[in-house]
This record gives structure tokens, sequence and C-alpha cells, in this order.
């Protein structure tokens, strides 16, 4: 029998649901069951697709190509398990789906309204496809009180009363705010969250408490009493050092023994937790640090690169070294000597991004890693931008740029207009819709026999995600390594670029693809283990 665990969130965004239910799915993976997590987000957007980074935070791309909410990250980072395409669910891509039915008459003249039919379709999101699945959580976004939000709450308040007694639980994220000219801890927004939950008609079975210190005894205690739960339900979620030691925390304080006792399964295996005391440990105690470098176009919020900061972790935690990031945005080198900023980092990673803006900043900051035998990580369109920086720099195209910033005698890189995706043919317009459009998902690579990034894989096929509309133009290939700059990986057609590469430079790398949706603390992308090893014996050098 699947069981199911319901998420929800009160008080203010950002507590950290997405962490929770991932450490939660990482606990009961550590005592043997099997997982999947699910995010249900109300906004009307049918992905997060078209949304800006800083908005938004990063979109998350799965194997199969759909563009998803941040937190799926999280989830694969934490328990291994591939995210795909049914895992995470709008409010846009629900009522798309509910008036699509409707125009085809589907409802048979009725009307077509909230209830029963958007709550049936999330019903029928939240339960399909888990056959042989232990545990399934479903994160529900934003706060209890959010109008948008409503559909989403009454739809699990249904499953709570449809499925079976003992096969639901409710888990219910606040936060305890200290108010230090009172000296206190204040759990009235705790109860009040509470209280707004049970109106819609949830009753938490657990409440995991966000707090900066410990919970004292009698406040527990009044929580439990005005929110309806036991004492035991009360889970103090206090701050750690890293994320990486929240799964242990949170079985620290009984998360999980609780959870399970909702189920009434008491006389389970305790959860072998050594890997992540391991992570952890690494973590804690490197034997040595370096500095990257991440030039940016949405540096204003880390959330735009978590993926990306938490895979240099990743590469830290792989070469025993703590890894310490500097974030630039890349418009100020278009104004400002880079060497200012660069001269004392170990590595410079330049993420993906799109338009024109901060794009000179990106090229110069190619060009210092270049010329300096700085380490350098470009990734989509820090791939694109090294290209370009090479060719007007080695190849002596001056006017070489991209398609992307309007007409251009020199279209290094151009929009793409048609690609395989196993063995139908993809095509694509330059006025067509922007949502969901580009190469999305897993494609294979072929990599060049004794080339640095053959090594890295040790191996010459490959499978990465992608997520862009723009190429390298493979017209310039002959050009560009005649330049010193080799295209060390393609498509397997031979047709589309994927990876370049300086010979003649200690470290320098691009990719069109993202490695970082794919790098897991107990699994390190090789890229940025590689990546992070080569800025350590920069480091050495200095």
């Amino acid at each position: 029998m699947t069981r199911y665990i319901f998420i929800t969130g009160g008080v203010v965004s950002s507590l950290g649901k997405g962490l929770a239910s991932a450490a939660l799915g990482a606990l009961l993976q550590a005592r043997g069951y099997s997982v999947r997590l699910r995010k249900l987000d109300p906004y009307l957007n049918i992905d997060p697709g078209t949304m800006s980074p800083i908005q938004h935070g990063e979109v998350f791309v799965t194997d199969d190509g759909a563009e998803t909410d941040l937190d799926l990250g999280h989830y694969e980072r934490f328990t291994g398990v591939p995210a795909t395409r049914g895992d995470n669910i709008t409010t846009g891509r629900i009522y798309q789906d509910i008036i699509t039915r409707e125009r085809r008459g589907d409802y048979l003249g009725g009307t077509v309204q909230v209830i029963p039919h958007v709550t049936d379709a999330i019903k029928e999101f939240v339960l399909s496809g888990n056959d042989g699945i232990d545990f399934v959580l479903c994160e529900i976004g934003g706060t209890v009180g959010d109008i948008e939000g409503l559909p989403f709450f009454e739809a699990i308040r249904q499953l709570g009363n449809e499925l079976e007694r003992g096969q639901t639980c409710f888990i219910h994220l606040t936060l305890l705010p200290f108010i230090p000219s009172a000296g206190e801890m204040k759990t009235k927004p705790t109860q009040h969250s509470v209280k707004e939950l049970r109106s819609i008609g949830i009753q938490p079975d657990v409440l995991m408490c966000r707090c900066d210190r410990p919970i004292p005894k009698d406040e527990r205690r009044k929580i439990a009493l005005f929110c309806n739960v036991r004492e035991t339900a009360v889970i103090q979620a206090m701050d750690v050092d890293t994320i990486y030691d929240v799964p242990n925390a949170y079985h620290a304080e009984g998360l999980d023994d609780e959870v399970l006792s909702v189920f009434g399964m008491r006389d389970v295996r305790e959860p072998d937790l050594a890997k992540w005391a391991s992570i952890t440990h690494n973590i804690r105690e490197p034997e040595g640090d370096v500095t990257i470098a991440i030039v940016g176009k949405y540096t204003g919020l880390k959330d735009a690169y978590k993926s990306l900061s938490e895979s240099l972790v990743h590469g830290g935690i792989a070469n025993k070294v703590r890894v310490n990031i500097k974030w630039l945005e890349s418009e100020i080198f278009e104004n400002e000597d880079s060497a200012y900023y660069l001269e004392d980092v170990d590595g410079i990673l330049v993420p993906g991004g799109f338009g024109e803006r901060g794009a000179e900043g990106k090229i110069a900051a190619a060009n210092f890693a270049r010329t300096r035998s700085v380490p350098y990580f470009g990734i989509c369109f820090g791939m694109q931008m090294a290209v370009v920086e090479a060719a007007r720099n080695l190849a002596g195209l001056t006017a070489a740029s991209s398609t992307e910033f309007g007409p251009t005698n020199e279209p290094i890189v151009g929009l793409m207009t048609e690609w395989m995706r196993e063995n139908e043919l993809v095509q694509r317009r330059a006025n067509g819709d922007m949502g969901g459009t580009m190469r999305l998902g897993a494609y294979n690579a072929i990599l060049k026999e004794g080339s640095q990034v053959a090594r890295i894989y040790g191996g010459t096929e490959i499978s990465e995600r992608h997520r862009h509309r723009y190429e390298v133009n493979m017209t310039y290939r002959e050009l560009l390594e005649g330049a010193g700059m080799v295209i060390s990986g393609t498509s397997p057609d031979g047709l589309l670029p994927e990876i370049v590469e300086i010979p003649t430079h200690p470290w320098f790398i691009g990719v069109q693809y993202h490695p970082e949706l794919k790098s897991k603390p107990f699994e390190p992308h090789p890229l940025f283990s590689s990546f992070i090893a080569a800025a350590v014996t920069q480091s050495r050098l200095v």
C-alpha cells in the first residue's frame, strides 16, 4: 500500500518545505523504503520556464524535458531518485488541461467548476503512477491562506477522507520567531497558521517549527495544546550550518519516527545515516579551501543558481576542500577591469543566462581566465561567450557575436531551428512561443577520443540535460580549432556542438548542457570534481 505525506507551510514563505520534504524522503530511504517526491505549485504559469530566475529561482530540468520548480533539485540531490514531468504541476497546467477537455466536450455539457473538476484533476495527479512506491511525499507550494492555493488544500483534504485510514499524514511547517526586545520565542504565528489550516478541514499530524534556537519545553507543550497535536509531534527544525546535515538533525528530533507512528509503523529498522555523516564531516572538516568566482546575470538571488552552487559544494566534498563562492554580477566587467575582481580567485565559472545584458562581462571573464591560465568552466551561455571570446581574440573575428543579441556578420552563436530527439525531428521558429520550446531534457553526446573531457568522464558516451535555444555555429569549427579551441564533444550525429576545450590551458572547458542538474552530494558530477581539483592546483600556484 502506498502511503501519502502532504507537506504544507504557514506564516511566511521560504521556510524550507522543499528541504524538509527532501530530508524526510532521505530518512525514509535510509530505513529501506522507496519514495517519490512531488511538488504542487499554485501559480498560474504552465511551468516556471518563462519566469525570471530573480523572481522564482532556477528552473530545474528533468531527463524527460520538463521545466520544473527548483525544489525538485533538492529532491534529486537528497534521494537520488530522478524527477520526471509527472512530479511537478501548476494551477496553470491543471486549468489548461481542464479547458482543453471542456472545448472537446468531455464534460458532456456540464458546468465546469473548481469543485469537483479542478480538485479531481489535482487528486488524479497526486495518485497517478505510484505503483510499487512505499511513500509519496507531496509538497504544496505557497502558504496556507493564499487564495491561489485553496484548490490544492481542498484536494488533499478530500484525499485524507477518501484514502484508507492510516494512509495519509499531514505535516505543517511553521515559523517560531524570537523577539529580541521581549526575549521570547513567540508561538502565536504557529497557532494562527494551524487555525487557518484547520478551518480548511485539515488537522496536521506533525508540526515542524523553524527556529534559530531550541524550543523551551513549556513552549513546546503550549504549541501541542493549542494546535491539537501530541507533544512529540512538535518537531524542532533549527537552522544548521549545512543543508546536508538536515536529515541527521531531523532524525535526532524524531521526525521520521513520528511520521511512521502516524501510519501505525512502530517496529521498523533504524535508518542508516552513515553517508550523511560522511558528507557533513567532509564539509565541516576540509583539508583546504578554494575560491570560485561565479560571474552571472542573476546573482542578486542565490536561488537563481541553486543547483550550481550546490554542485560546487559537491566538488569540494570530492576533493575534501571548502569552496568559497565569490558572486559577481557580469555587468561590472563592462565598465571596470576584470582583474580587480578576479585576481584572487582559483577558478571562474560562467553559468547560463538569456539576453544581451551582461554578455560582454562574461566574455571579459572568459578572456581573463584564458589569458591568465585560471581554470574556467563555462556552462550553456557561459560556453557560448567563451567561444565568442576565442573567435574574437584567437581567430581574429573581431565582429564575432550571437544572433541572440541582434543581426551580426559573424554569427558564432545562432538560433537552433531543428534537432533530433531520439528518432524524431524537432523544429522551432524564431517567432514561436517562448514556453517549453527550447532543447530540453537529456540528450546523448559523443566525446573526442583522448580529449580532456573524455578523461574526466572516463568514456566517450554521455547523457546530460539541456536547456537552450542557441548553439555554437559549426561552420566556424575549423577556424576555431585552428586557433586553439577544440570542439571535443558533439551530438551523436555530429551536427551540434556540446563541449569545447583549450588543450593548452590547465583547465578550460565549456559545455552546452547543464551538468549541475545531475550532481549529488554522495555522487558529485565528474566535471565539478575535476574543476575543483584544478582550482586546488591553482590555489597552490598562487
